[in-house]
Parts: structure tokens; C-alpha cells; sequence
């Protein structure tokens, strides 16, 4: 399928078709009937092409700090919807939750012409601060609010501590928590930072909380919580930072240590990965929109561009659902 083939099908000249694909003033009626043709045909164009003709580049750049996690494919899958339907390509870098090479991507991507940027971000460093303050092209963050950069982040403040409040409210008194480091300020940081007040204000001093902190895998809760419930056996219940931290736990208290969740020990997390739903008993937790997030990102990203941004700074938060399951 051509350019020449659309016209004649739209009835317009190839000159219309170029204009409408490349972004170019048209008339409504012309616009919809090459659009209809379009949807018709399944048409695409060659992007590099189109890069080559208009010196415009059509392409954006994803940074995910880990690409095995269910969190940032369904963020890559919702940029991924905006961007194919605009036309443009993206560019996807795997760090491994690497702080040094997020910074190298972010200096490659400003150094080869990427239109625009898109950091799924994990911890901000003030070499991040001042890389992303001297960035020459627009850049998102995904999953942390920062004041000066344009973010599509999480409730995550609200989402545990509602959330602690429904282990609270079961009577459960002796707590113990798996998070991540506090660095990390909506999942390290934030979370913990509710699981804290929630418990103050049923009687609990932070003290009397037993922390520990793992890595963003299962394996990982499984050995926390192992060694939570070694150290401190009367615990009657584990909030986790992670999904993947709580699935561990519940594995690791049927198998190694003989607890029965939820009538010895109450587990949740946060997230809604699909592990909650398969392992038993199913996870309670908060759902959290990340397909929404990528395609929130992405708009945010072309609006960027085309400049119909209105205020400097744009941040948008989405909301939550508590998934009520079994393990509480």
C-alpha cells in the first residue's frame, strides 16, 4: 500500500495524504476521508521515512529500571498504545535498576536527537536532578512525584496506609514490615512512612514495629520473611512494600514455618501483579493503574512537544482500588 494508493482511494491528491500523515493543515472533510481509508487498510507509514522527508523526529526513548516486572510492562504496553496511534517509535533501555546507567541513557537519548524522554523512575539522585534540569528535549517520570519535572506517579501514601489500617482493624498488633530502601521515596519511603502512622494511631510506637528491607523480587520476601519470623515469631502479621515481597512471605510461612495465613499471620502488598490472584491464599492489595500510567506519560510527552502544555510543570496522581482477597 502507497501514499498513491490512498489518495486515489480518499479521493485526494498524494499531497493531502503526505500533509495528513506528516501532521500538515487539511480540511476536516479531506482529513476524514484519508483517515477512514487509513483505518480501512491498516496502513502504516515508514516512520524513518517520514523522519528523513520532515527533519522530524518521531521517535521517544523509555528508560524501565527492570523489564521482567509485570509494574513496567504494563507502563511499557500503555506507552506503547499512545505512541503507535501518533506515529511514533520508541526506544526501550533496560538498567536493571542501575542509577549510573539511567544517567548514561538519559545523556545518549538528549545526544541523539530522541524527541522526548520517558523515565520510569526508581530513585532521583541529584546527579538525575541535574542531568534531567539541563535536558534539551522534554522528559516524564513515571512512578515518583518531583516538583520540578513533569511526573504521572501513584497514591502510594494512601493506598498502604489504607491498607495497614485493614490488618490494624483485624486486631493484629504485633506488626512486621518488608520494604525496600528509602531512597526510593514512593516505595521505599512512602509506604513505610504510612505503615508508621497508621500504627501510632492504634496505640503502636515505630519501635515496637519489626522493619527489615529486602529487593524488588520474590525471593527476596521469602527470605525476609523467613527471617522476620525466626527472629520474632509472634508476629501476626507482615506488611509488604511489594506484591512480589508479600507472595514470598506467604510461601515461605506455609512451607518453612508452619504459619497458616490469614488466621496466624495476615499478609498484604501493593501492586495487584497477576501472582496475588494464583497464590494461595489469594494476596490482598491495592491496584494500581500502571497501563494507565505509560499512556498517561505518553500524552503527557506529545503535548510536551507540541507545545500545548499550559504550565510549566505538570503532575498528574491516579487513585487506587483495594483488591479484599484472602490473606487478611
Amino acid at each position: 500500500m502507497t501514499i498513491n494508493e490512498i489518495a486515489k482511494m480518499a479521493g485526494v491528491s498524494n499531497a493531502a495524504v503526505s500533509r495528513y500523515l506528516n501532521g500538515g493543515s487539511l480540511s476536516q472533510e479531506k482529513r476524514a476521508r484519508i483517515k477512514e481509508v487509513i483505518d480501512e487498510t491498516g496502513y502504516q507509514p515508514d516512520t524513518y521515512a517520514q523522519m528523513l522527508r520532515t527533519r522530524k523526529v518521531r521517535q521517544i526513548g523509555v528508560i524501565v529500571p527492570k523489564i521482567s516486572s509485570t509494574a513496567v510492562a504494563e507502563a511499557t504496553a500503555g506507552i506503547s498504545d499512545i505512541l503507535n496511534r501518533e506515529n511514533y517509535m520508541f526506544l526501550l533501555a533496560n538498567t536493571d535498576n542501575d542509577e549510573k546507567k539511567e544517567l548514561e541513557y538519559l545523556s545518549l537519548f538528549g545526544a541523539n536527537r530522541a524527541a522526548g524522554v520517558i523515565l520510569l523512575a526508581t530513585i532521583i539522585t541529584p546527579e538525575h536532578e541535574e542531568m534531567l534540569s539541563q535536558m534539551r528535549i522534554p522528559v516524564v517520570l513515571v512512578g515518583q512525584r518531583h516538583r520540578q519535572f513533569p511526573c504521572v506517579y501513584h497514591n502510594d501514601y494512601e493506598a498502604a496506609k489504607e491498607l495497614d489500617e485493614l490488618v490494624l482493624k483485624k486486631g493484629r498488633r504485633r506488626i512486621g514490615y518488608i520494604g525496600v530502601t528509602q531512597r526510593d521515596v514512593a516505595v521505599g519511603y512512602l509506604r513505610r512512612k504510612a505503615l508508621v502512622d497508621a500504627c501510632r494511631e492504634y496505640g503502636i510506637a515505630e519501635n515496637e514495629i519489626c522493619f527489615t528491607e529486602g529487593d524488588f523480587n520474590h525471593g527476596s520476601g521469602y527470605e525476609q520473611g523467613r527471617l522476620l519470623l525466626e527472629r520474632e515469631p509472634e508476629l501476626d502479621a507482615i506488611v509488604c512494600a511489594t506484591d512480589t515481597a508479600a507472595v514470598g512471605v506467604i510461601q515461605t510461612a506455609r512451607q518453612m514455618m508452619g504459619r497458616r495465613v490469614p488466621e496466624d499471620l495476615s499478609v498484604v502488598g501493593i501492586g495487584d501483579s497477576w501472582a496475588c490472584r494464583v497464590v494461595e491464599p489469594a494476596l490482598t492489595t491495592a491496584h494500581y493503574f500502571y497501563e494507565e500510567s505509560g499512556r498517561e506519560a505518553a500524552r503527557m510527552i506529545l503535548s510536551l512537544l507540541e507545545g500545548k502544555e499550559n504550565v510549566p510543570v505538570r503532575q498528574t496522581m491516579l487513585g487506587y482500588e483495594l483488591k479484599l482477597r484472602d490473606s487478611v
